[in-house]
């Protein structure tokens, strides 16, 4: 028995999870994430090895950066992998999941990266609607574009941050300043004006909480 698995790869995967699953279950596959849905990858597996399923064919769906998907996935499956005892076959892209892929650790990863800034983008359900994706991706361009490097700003998609009505949300740290709405079109002056120059960007502020909301 084989069982086909569509791995989502993108944080906003989980903003569109019905549709990821009808994909899925129009190729015969059942659904893990890599990262901020469920079930998770390795949730699923050890669903399926408890059944008793003696091979599985990973899939990487839902992105464009198949080599960055591949290695990311071969690393949780070879982690997991790892941790079996009698495992079932496991197959991504045409090879076999031996184990011996690199780990989740590193000596790279063992401190929090040094940064000026740390970007919040959120990728809730309803920024990602109100196009959270392009934002994004426009402030990374607007980034590098700049000059500017992880030792300057650190950006992170995050699951919703709740004031959504001003969505796409964005918040930079440590100065706690909340923006929105933030679209393609206004990630160049946030980039160049408050994360390069470090002035806000006053007319992008989000409304302050009201004196004793909570």
């Amino acid at each position: 028995m084989s069982v086909l698995v569509h791995v989502a790869t993108l944080l906003q995967d989980a903003a569109r999870t019905d549709q990821l699953h009808r994909r899925a279950q129009a190729a015969g596959a059942q659904l893990a994430f890599l990262q901020g849905g469920e079930p998770t990858l390795t949730y699923l597996l050890n669903r399926l090895h408890a059944d008793g399923v003696r091979a599985i064919r990973l899939e990487a769906v839902s992105t464009d950066e198949r080599a960055y998907a591949r290695s990311w996935i071969g690393r949780v499956a070879g982690h997991w992998r790892r941790q079996q005892v009698d495992p079932p076959l496991i197959e991504l892209g045409g090879r076999t999941i031996t184990g011996g892929e690199a780990p989740l650790s590193s000596p790279a990863w063992e401190r929090p990266p040094r940064y000026r800034h740390h970007l919040l983008v959120c990728r809730g359900p309803r920024c990602s609607a109100h196009g959270a994706d392009k934002t994004y991706s426009e402030i990374l361009r607007c980034l590098v574009a700049a000059g500017l490097t992880d030792a300057d700003v650190l950006m992170a998609q995050t699951g919703c941050l709740f004031p959504c009505n001003h969505g796409p949300v964005v918040v930079v740290h440590p100065d706690g300043t909340w923006y929105g709405p933030v679209g393609p079109d206004s990630a160049e002056r946030l980039v160049r004006e408050h994360l390069g120059a470090g002035l806000p960007v006053h007319d992008l502020h989000m409304p302050a909480p009201m004196e004793g909301e909570a």
